[in-house]
């Protein structure tokens, strides 16, 4: 019996470049397909891959973008608006680094930023409709995480108004998903207000239980807060409607702990790893998946602080394949059975 999870898949974004084969989505689709891959997830803010506004207006380009995937022998997994997704919310603090995420004219305009980055989010809904692709992925941005540490003490009721504010500006972007029939992945991420699950939860009571409202789940950024990954599957796995496959490590010592990001890459506590050179248990990941008849795509996001992104993306398209489960429909013990006969049940219970 074949498994409901797809894959190997690719995200590309941290693979494009100016340089063939990573500037162009004709060559990139090709070389990811050569190395074994049968998807490609495409971020919507790199111009060399794919640009969103001609998109959303021209049915010819979205069928030309098609076409690429398929003459290459790869599938459109999903659109990324991880970037734009970042912009819907941004706390004053992070002004000045978030401006790269935005056109130049927008540059120092965060109002204008904030409101170019919903027309994107709207866009991207509308054109995963016409690409025929049922989920997306994103981010959604942070108001208050530069107080995530309480210290100085947080004034009463600003966590919740911070909520509440990300339900105002996201309801009505998830109303136009839902009109689109496609989910908006949300990756759980450290920098993002949503960035575990009680914080998930926060957004998900701030958006009325918005069904659009999904989960792009990546076990990385739980190894590295200490998270029971495994369990969060057990708890959210209804509302996983994407998965980053990616690798992490966390080796604490008397000088570094969770909170170590002030190091360089290779010297902190916490670091990201090319798949299998990491701690994540992905057995047991994609066990339980496969437990909860997870059918979307399983996605390789390349981000290690050692090895090379050609030798880590060559690598996990086998390592990927690898760990799909085949789910059996027949019980390991279905020989020593028999036919069912309800007296014969009734005898073995000493029942007359």
């Amino acid at each position: 019996m074949a498994s409901l999870i797809k894959g190997p898949a690719l995200f590309l974004a941290q693979f494009a470049g100016d340089d063939a084969p990573f500037n162009s989505l004709e060559n990139i689709t090709k070389w990811a397909a050569g190395l074994g891959y049968k998807g490609v997830q495409i971020p919507t803010f790199d111009a060399r891959l794919f640009d969103l506004d001609k998109a959303a207006t021209s049915e010819t380009y979205c069928d030309e973008i098609k076409g690429i995937c398929a003459d290459a022998g790869v599938e459109i997994t999903e659109l990324s608006t991880h970037l734009q997704g970042q912009l819907v919310a941004v706390n004053p603090a992070y002004d000045t680094a978030f401006d790269a995420f935005a056109p130049e004219a927008l540059k120092g305009k965060p109002q204008a930023r904030q409101a170019w980055a919903v027309d994107q989010m709207l866009k991207a809904a509308k054109v995963s409709r016409k690409l025929g692709l049922d989920n997306s992925v994103s981010f959604t941005g942070s108001l208050i995480f530069p107080f995530l540490y309480p210290w100085p003490q947080r004034p009463q009721g600003l966590v919740e108004e911070a909520f509440a504010e990300l339900g105002r500006r996201w309801t009505p972007i998830l109303d136009a998903y839902e009109d689109a029939g496609v989910n908006i992945g949300y990756e759980i991420h450290p920098g993002e207000d949503v960035f575990d699950g009680t914080t998930y939860e926060m957004f998900l009571d701030a958006v009325g239980g918005h069904t659009r409202a999904r989960i792009n789940y990546d076990p990385s950024h739980f190894l590295l807060q200490q998270l029971n990954y495994l369990e969060f599957i057990d708890i959210y796995h209804d509302r996983i409607c994407a998965y980053h496959v990616k690798d992490a490590e966390f080796n604490p010592t008397g000088r570094q702990g969770v909170y170590s990001g002030y190091a360089g890459w290779t010297e902190r506590a916490g670091r990201f790893r090319s798949l299998g050179d990491g701690q994540v248990d992905f057995a047991g990941i994609f066990s339980k998946l496969a437990q909860y008849n997870y059918d979307s795509w399983a996605v390789l996001e390349w981000e290690c602080c050692l090895k090379s992104p050609e030798q880590g993306a060559a690598e996990g398209a086998p390592f990927i394949t690898n760990h799909i489960i085949d789910v059996t429909d027949k019980a390991f013990d279905d020989f020593a059975g028999g036919e069912v006969n309800k007296e014969a049940l009734r005898k073995m219970m000493g029942l007359a």
